[in-house]
């Protein structure tokens, strides 16, 4: 039987610029928002847009790879799991819910000029790192 499943796929826009830290003991991490959006037609025909906003956390080189490329308003593919942390406030157990991305597409379209973003992915899932010769700035 299998043991279960914990799997997140999103595609959105980020909603703010990543911001990339480092643990006392130097491992990197970055957080940002990531929005996505759907539409519909209500009841009287009206059109409905409704946008949900995931909070994303990433670790070590992947972070550091956002915090380099990634800016407000990309848009990416992101893949990952789901994690629930609880805390208290005022007396109050609260609970916050993120997605710990493991797995990322860069989806935007190339600036003139530049390497595509699809090049930066391939090689960002390959695990291979750039040379500072080789950034278009």
């Amino acid at each position: 039987m299998a043991k279960g499943l914990n799997k997140v796929m999103l595609i959105g826009h980020l909603g703010k610029d990543p911001e990339l830290k480092y643990t006392e003991k130097g491992t990197a991490y970055c957080t940002f928002s990531v929005a996505t959006s759907e539409s519909y037609k209500d009841d009287n025909g009206n059109r409905v847009d409704k946008t949900e906003w995931h909070n994303i956390v990433v670790w070590r080189k992947l972070a550091e790879i956002c915090g380099q490329y990634l800016k407000k308003g990309s848009k990416i593919y992101c893949e990952g799991k789901l994690q629930t942390d609880s805390y208290e406030k005022d007396g109050v157990k609260r609970y916050s819910t993120k997605i710990v991305m493991t797995d990322m597409s860069m989806l935007d379209s190339k600036p003139a000029g530049e390497k595509t973003l699809e090049e930066v992915s391939d090689k960002i899932n390959k695990g291979e790192e750039e040379k500072d010769d080789d950034l278009p700035f």
